[in-house]
């Protein structure tokens, strides 16, 4: 089959000087055109002495020079050509050890049978004419690695590719090149490569020279390497590998019918009782009984050696079934066809039981034995669930616009330059104040300085302005500039508030009745009274003003000082919204979104959403408000309202942090810990910021915290530290904080195990309507191991998480119900959980359906049964595929992996997940 040799060897940064004991090798390189001079006559003679001191000394200095096409050629032919090609590209190919930067960049350019384009070989993307003089000294001054890739075909796999030509190259690897860069973790548009054609006699190859101009950039592991490589093979051989492609999905899906009938038949012949494998049995049997003595957990790598040692003869057994056998020399078949492609030794077969793609089958088989011994049947739903779940991701708890729906922001006031003025109080947007905002937020024009900002408030506080007055207490109540100092803040705010209301006193006016609101509702100088502040904005908004209608509609929205009515909230936040304020139109969206007072309309959800964005950038756009600037970055990061854009995104989120904004900094921090390589600077100030939100008393952040420190990700593992934040996060009801602690404390991993604290957290978590929280309740009453056993309340838990849909509740209750222990059989309610689990994908669940009747007593023949079908699952989502032909079909597993990497990449959510709403 054809084949490529790539080979990435780099060049390191700050590499000045070559070996010394090298000398030699660098001397032949230099002198290569007058080595060994070819000729007709000569180059079919038998190697030189030279040749074989030089090529002794390759192999000693770089043994991984045998798998080139070159020294294949010399070992099966011993002639001086074929010693001078092997020596030429062996060298070539470590370059990166016995020359200089500068040199290489000259030599792959201008060596003998390069193919020129102009003066020299070398070739980027593009048609831009190449200054040789600067990419040696670029190259040469880089303080980063660069990698110096080299491509190797056989001259008959080059003709018969194309690939024979500087241009076929040049416009293969235009193309390819951002897959290069992402297999070297070279942000694409840092990557910078040059690339040079050799056309030797018999294996041409290509010369790369690859950087990143960020030279922290990049790193190259051996899977990078196999990536490159395979895409390398796509690209170059694309019409022989489609051939291969549908040969290996003709053969799955003769592996899938065998599969599938191999199991049919043994459980027809299970049926009539013709079925016997004495030694599987007796193993069965053997493996049953020490586990009845074995201490902790029934899992493969918890086992003693000697248990062990049982579970694989097991698995190798099952492997001499005709079926079984007949399916993995199959399977190794088909891997290795794909491999060879791009891989340069592929592996020997291994025994079943040492091959880590089947290692499941392990645990499956220590289950089966162990509920043998109990005389239950059962299918695993799925490989340590509890592991599943213990470290499952809960997204939907770190989404802080769940917090932010009770909070009423701070919105973007009017320029009313006119005001009220009482003598020495007075309420205007006078030059001077706006002035000072301009320095607190800052403009295109004018530098962010909270200092100056500080001052000019001053000033104007003097003079009497209450909108001063309150922003000197925004600014000591957030640490602008200063030190956090409450006293001082509420002092301020006292002033102000006190300010607003003499200026009302003296005339009503629906600016100052709407300032008295929000300072009542958010306890600003003055303790909290939300019945006091739906009074001042009722007075506000009856003279149709926009932000005492919104702020009015949201107490209205959430029932604080009013009485709860959606039609109310939803009439309201229209009024505002109607007058262009972005704020009313994002919550008129949400309603129309969730039909809440309003019937759902999609099309209008989108409208105002969209309307909520511009109206959003417009008002960022006339001064800086942190609070929009974190409504702007959270729509960016969902895709609400605009296209979804990350880096947009972190931008806005930078922005509004700078002013001490607990939900952008706790924002900014997820997205920089999900990054892929974040840098230590960013990691560290990620981790401040949760810090600082979670003091502020962010349920999320705490939670978030909490998982860094229990996984030790980031930072350092500190379980103490954990439990007190996911503490901290529980006592604020959050569901997902609740039920990790209940499977931190139900484990006896981290902390001594302590059942009535796991009990007292997962009910809390249960409570609160968490599935997986009662199915584990469900789960631990039904056993009756750590706790007095409890049918009716196992019942009353599982059928709970199973109404949420949780497939392993529904499977669970299927299987009480068809076996008839702890409830009566009830065959009717079975099929139904069965059918609600199967839907979802659970194979278990699917496998009872089909033979709801065929199942007696639990038996030894049974469980082999079992696990035959459970080892045809295996085959079937292992089956080595290639991952990109388009119109196969690609297994269950593989489909998983690219719904997420869409999903990663910012497309939208499939039907297999539900997508977090506000």
């Amino acid at each position: 089959m054809a084949r490529i040799i790539l080979k990435c060897p780099y060049l390191k940064s700050g590499t000045k000087k070559t070996s010394a004991h090298l000398s030699n090798l660098v001397t032949y390189m230099a002198n290569r055109n007058g080595v060994e001079k070819l000729t007709v006559e000569n180059k079919n003679l038998p190697f030189t002495q030279k040749q074989d001191n030089l090529i002794n000394q390759i192999i000693k200095e770089f043994p991984n020079t045998k798998s080139l096409f070159e020294y294949e050629d010399y070992i099966k032919n011993r002639t001086i050509e074929n010693a001078s090609d092997f020596i030429s590209i062996a060298l070539e190919q470590n370059l990166d050890k016995i020359n200089k930067r500068e040199n290489y960049v000259d030599y792959i350019a201008n060596r003998p049978r390069v193919e020129r384009i102009g003066t020299h070989g070398l070739f980027t993307g593009g048609d831009d004419e190449i200054v040789l003089s600067r990419i040696s000294e670029e190259v040469a001054n880089h303080t980063g690695n660069v990698w110096t890739p080299i491509i190797s075909l056989r001259r008959d796999d080059a003709i018969r590719t194309g690939f024979d030509n500087a241009e076929a190259w040049h416009n293969m690897l235009s193309y390819y090149a951002p897959e290069i860069a992402e297999s070297m973790k070279i942000p694409v548009e840092n990557f910078r490569w040059y690339a040079a054609f050799h056309n030797e006699s018999h294996h041409p190859h290509i010369h790369m020279i690859c950087y990143s101009v960020n030279p922290i950039d990049g790193y190259l592991t051996k899977k990078g390497i196999e990536k490159m490589k395979s895409g390398l093979v796509k690209n170059i051989f694309k019409n022989e590998m489609q051939l291969i492609y549908a040969g290996q999905s003709q053969r799955r899906d003769r592996v899938k019918a065998e599969s599938k009938e191999m199991l049919l038949q043994l459980i027809q012949e299970m049926k009539i009782g013709t079925i016997q494998n004495t030694q599987i049995e007796k193993l069965f049997l053997n493996l049953t009984e020490r586990l009845k003595h074995t201490k902790g957990k029934r899992v493969y790598g918890y086992l003693q050696p000697s248990v062990k040692a049982i579970v694989d003869e097991i698995v190798d057994e099952l492997s001499k079934e005709e079926k079984v056998s007949k399916a993995y020399e199959l399977w190794y078949e088909m891997r290795n066809e794909v491999l060879n492609s791009y891989m340069d030794e592929p592996s020997e077969p291994l025994p079943l039981s040492k091959q880590k793609e089947f290692k499941s089958i392990k645990n499956i088989i220590i289950a089966e034995a162990d509920k043998l011994s109990k005389g239950e049947i059962s299918f695993v739903e799925i490989e340590n669930i509890d592991t599943f779940l213990y470290n499952n991701d809960f997204a939907e708890s770190d989404n802080p616009e769940v917090v932010e729906d009770t909070v009423d922001f701070e919105v973007m006031e009017d320029n009313n330059t006119d005001g009220l003025d009482t003598g020495h109080i007075y309420v205007k947007w006078t030059n001077e104040y706006k002035m000072a905002r301009e320095y607190l937020f800052g403009t295109d024009e004018i530098e962010q300085n909270f200092k100056v900002a500080l001052e000019l408030f001053t000033e104007e506080s003097v003079k009497g302005n209450a909108l001063a007055m309150f922003e000197i207490g925004r600014i000591y109540s957030d640490g602008l500039g200063v030190e956090i100092d409450m006293d001082k803040a509420n002092n301020y705010y006292k002033k102000a508030l006190s300010r607003f209301q003499k200026v009302e006193s003296q005339k009503a006016w629906e600016y100052t009745e709407y300032r008295i609101g929000k300072m009542y509702s958010q306890g600003l100088g003055t303790e909290k009274d939300l019945k006091t502040a739906s009074y001042w904005f009722n007075l506000s908004a009856e003279k149709k003003y926009k932000y005492a209608q919104y702020s009015l509609g949201g107490l209205y929205y959430r029932g604080q000082g009013v009485e709860q009515n959606f039609q109310t909230a939803f009439s309201l936040y229209l009024k505002s919204a109607k007058q262009g304020f972005p704020y009313a139109d994002f919550e008129v969206a949400k309603m129309y979104r969730d039909g809440t007072g309003i019937d759902k309309d999609a099309n209008e959800s989108n409208h105002y959403f969209e309307k909520a964005f511009v109206g959003f950038e417009k008002l960022e756009k006339q001064g800086c408000d942190d609070k929009i600037q974190y409504r702007l970055g959270w729509m960016l990061q969902n895709g609400i309202g605009t296209n979804r854009d990350i880096a947009k995104a972190k931008e806005y989120f930078e922005k509004s942090a700078k002013f001490g904004n607990i939900f952008a900094r706790y924002s900014l921090a997820k997205i920089i810990l999900e990054e892929d390589n974040p840098t230590n600077e960013e990691v560290k100030k990620a981790i401040d910021y949760m810090h600082i939100a979670s003091n502020s008393g962010n349920k999320f952040a705490q939670y978030s915290l909490g998982r860094i420190y229990l996984e030790g990700k980031h930072t350092f593992k500190d379980i103490n530290k954990a439990i007190t934040l996911l503490t901290l996060s529980a006592e604020q009801d959050n569901e997902f904080a609740a039920y990790k602690l209940g499977m931190i404390y139900l484990k006896d991993e981290e902390i001594t195990k302590d059942i009535n604290k796991a009990i007292a957290f997962l009910t809390q978590s249960a409570e609160k309507n968490n599935e997986w929280a009662s199915y584990q309740l469900g789960k631990l009453y039904l056993m009756g191991v750590d706790i007095p056993k409890d049918t009716e309340k196992a019942i009353e838990y599982l059928t709970k998480s199973a109404e949420q849909g949780n497939q392993f509740a529904q499977y669970v209750l299927g299987k009480l119900f068809l076996i008839g222990k702890d409830v009566p059989k009830d065959k009717e309610t079975a099929v139904k959980f069965f059918t609600l689990s199967a839907e979802q994908g659970n194979e278990y669940a699917k496998f009872f359906l089909e033979n709801i009747d065929k199942f007696r007593e639990p038996s030894v023949g049974l469980c082999t049964s079992r696990v035959l079908h459970h080892m045809s699952k295996i085959f079937e989502d292992n089956i080595p595929l290639n991952k990109s032909k388009v119109g196969l079909k690609i297994d269950s597993k593989l489909l998983r992996k690219l719904k997420g990497k869409k999903i990663a990449q910012g497309h939208k959510r499939d039907d297999h997940e539900e997508r977090m709403t506000l």
